[in-house]
This record gives structure tokens, C-alpha cells and sequence, in this order.
């Protein structure tokens, strides 16, 4: 009965009788009988474990979630595209220069974004870096677009809205972007791709959503109604930061508690800025800046466009939200081609190819160009 004594320290309780009561075949066929009950619930287990849900072979764990949908809030924002220039337009009455130089302001919070990440892990609000910044976002981007469908009558209210909405948009989105930033370090170029892929392919899907009913809620209901339906997709951000799985940050139990006369504050914000200053300075980094620099400086033409297709050749709101959509859909297909077949290829090609064929590179972020 030796080989049976081994078997009755396990946890094992209703057949501890029975092993010392049979002989040894019997005690070898139940451990058998015991191991393949392990195998197949692990197996099970196995299994269970691979069927998570993924969108581009990303596990849609909390945190991808959030991300995910932050970036489809930035693609359905798109609503208010067509309602703001006809707003500027047609109840403003402004000319193509001023519509210019009004929607030109949503593009100042973008030149700063360096500056929101540093705010955001330098200065926790109420413990937290990432999920009170998110909160705060889609706030202040619902109170925009709340101003714009109740009160804003002029340019400059009008302006000074478009500036609030896309600081809260740009804000977001670097918090996102350091998310996946955490999650992309030490990761293959094709995990890297995978993140980007499902970042800007929400980003694609919730323009799609909204492209063709940017036009046709405008002819149904005016500008105004879709200002106010737009007032209610930057919430979807603040309700997804209950997602992000972060840590309470210790010290920071009640309030905000800004230190900003911190002696230490000050020590870790130069460090900081040093720090920024090095990576800027980095070849790898200073380059594509340089090139997104130049390709941004490029003179644009979209309010002059915008005037030409609706004053000379009369293209209706609903016309130009299903060219919107055209265009969504070719982004997305754009996500799904580098998803499936580019993630692996060296991003120096896909850049050549790009500039040659003039493909769209949506899903390529500077945080892979150094993989």
C-alpha cells in the first residue's frame, strides 16, 4: 500500500477512502482518471482564455476598450464637421477668410500636446493621471457644444467654443496615445501596428457613423440640433475612464492637491522638461517632426472649397456627408490593410509607397517609427 499513501495528501477529500481500500491499480487508474480531469479542465481553461473578443488581433481587455472608444469619439465628433462651417456660413455670414481663421483656432491645442502630457503626469487631479483628465475631457468638450447649441450667436463665442471643444479632443487624446505608448514599449513592430490599427480604426468607424448624418441631420434639423446632439458624444469619454485600470496615486486622497510650490514639483517638472528636450533632439524624433511640420504648413484651401462646392456648384449638406463617408471608408480600409498585410513591412517602404501611390498611412503614430 505504499503507492496509495503518497496520493492522500491531496485535496482530493471523496476519494481518499476509496485509494486506501483498493489495490494499486485501482489507486493508479483514479489518478489517471484524476490527472485527465485536470488536463481537459485546463484545457477548458485554455480555451476560455483564447476565445477573448479582439479587434485587430488586440484582446479588448478594460483598458483597450477605453482607448478604443475615445478614438471613436474623435471619429463621430465629425457630426458637427459640416453644422460648424455652415454655421459660419450661412447664420455668421462671414466671409471665406474669416470662416478660415475662426475654424483655424480648433487647431491650436494640437501645437501643444507635449504640454498636456507633461500636466497630466506631473499634476495628478484627485489621484489620478489618466482617469480624471478623461473625465475632465469629455466635459469640457460636452460644455462647447452645449455653449454653440444654446448661446453662441457670434465669431468670436463661435471661436472661443471651437477652441474648448478641441483642446478637450487634443487632451484626451494624449492621454490615450500614453497609454498606448505604455503598452507599445518593449513590443514587436506588429503588436505596436495591432494597437495603432484598433486606435485609428475606432477612429475610422465612428466617422463612418457619423459622416452620412452630418449631412442630412443638418437639412432635417439645422445646425443647432446637431450641435446639441454632438453636446452629448464627448460624455461617452468621460464615462469610459471608469475603465482605465490605474492606480490611486499615494498622497493625492482628497482634492486635487496641486503642488505647485513644491520644491520637488519643480525638481521632477525640470527634469522633465529636459527629458523632453533629449528625445526631441533624437533624430528619430526630429526628423518626423520636421516632416509633419512641413506637411502641415502646406496651404490649405478648405474654406475656399467649402464655398466653391455649396455657392457655385450647390452641393447640399447631405451630398457632402456622403462624400464624408467615402472617405471614412476608404480610412478604414486603409487601417485594414496595414493590419493585415504592412505591420511586419519596415515602415521606411510604407512611407516610400505612400508618397509614390499617395495611399492613406492612417495607423502609423510616431510612437512605432522607432521599432
Amino acid at each position: 500500500m505504499s503507492g496509495v499513501l503518497p496520493l492522500s495528501s491531496r485535496e482530493d477529500e471523496p476519494f481518499i477512502g476509496a485509494r486506501n481500500s483498493a489495490g494499486n491499480g485501482d489507486s493508479l487508474a483514479i489518478e489517471m482518471e484524476q490527472e485527465t480531469s485536470t488536463s481537459t479542465s485546463s484545457g477548458g481553461s485554455s480555451r476560455k482564455k483564447n476565445s477573448r473578443l479582439k479587434c485587430f488581433g488586440v484582446d479588448l481587455s478594460p483598458d483597450n476598450v477605453a482607448v478604443a472608444m475615445v478614438y471613436f469619439v474623435q471619429g463621430v465628433l465629425g457630426l458637427a464637421r459640416l453644422a460648424v462651417s455652415f454655421y459660419l456660413k450661412d447664420d455668421l455670414h462671414l466671409d471665406p477668410a474669416e470662416t478660415a481663421v475662426v475654424t483655424g483656432f480648433s487647431a491650436l491645442p494640437w501645437l501643444v500636446k507635449p504640454l498636456y502630457g507633461f500636466i497630466s503626469d506631473s499634476i495628478p487631479l484627485f489621484g489620478y493621471r489618466r482617469r480624471s483628465y478623461l473625465v475632465l475631457s469629455g466635459l469640457l468638450g460636452a460644455l462647447s457644444w452645449s455653449l454653440m447649441a444654446t448661446f453662441v450667436d457670434s465669431k468670436y463665442g463661435a471661436a472661443c467654443c471651437i477652441l474648448l471643444g478641441s483642446f478637450s479632443v487634443a487632451f484626451s487624446d494624449v492621454v490615450v496615445d500614453s497609454m498606448v505608448v505604455e503598452r507599445s514599449r518593449g513590443e514587436s513592430q506588429s503588436v505596436s501596428g495591432s494597437l495603432q490599427s484598433l486606435c485609428w480604426g475606432s477612429s475610422a468607424f465612428g466617422g463612418i457613423v457619423s459622416s452620412y448624418f452630418s449631412g442630412s441631420l443638418v437639412d432635417a434639423y439645422g445646425v443647432r440640433f446637431v450641435f446639441g446632439v454632438t453636446a452629448l458624444l464627448p460624455l461617452i469619454t468621460s464615462a469610459v475612464a471608469v475603465l482605465v485600470k490605474e492606480q490611486r496615486v499615494i498622497g493625492q486622497a482628497r482634492g486635487p492637491n496641486v503642488p505647485l510650490g513644491n520644491s520637488s514639483f519643480l525638481k521632477s517638472s525640470k527634469e522633465n522638461i529636459i527629458q523632453l528636450w533629449n528625445a526631441v533632439r533624437q533624430p528619430n524624433v526630429f526628423l518626423p517632426t520636421v516632416f509633419i511640420f512641413l506637411w502641415q504648413a502646406t496651404p490649405q484651401s478648405d474654406s475656399a472649397m467649402f464655398f466653391f462646392t455649396t455657392n457655385k456648384l450647390g452641393f447640399t449638406p447631405e451630398f457632402l456627408g456622403r462624400v464624408k463617408l467615402v472617405t471614412s471608408v476608404a480610412s478604414l480600409a486603409g487601417v485594414g490593410l496595414y493590419n493585415g498585410f504592412l505591420k511586419n513591412v519596415p515602415l521606411r517602404k510604407i512611407f516610400l509607397a505612400t508618397t509614390v501611390t499617395g495611399l492613406s498611412c492612417h495607423g502609423i503614430e510616431p510612437t512605432v517609427w522607432n521599432k
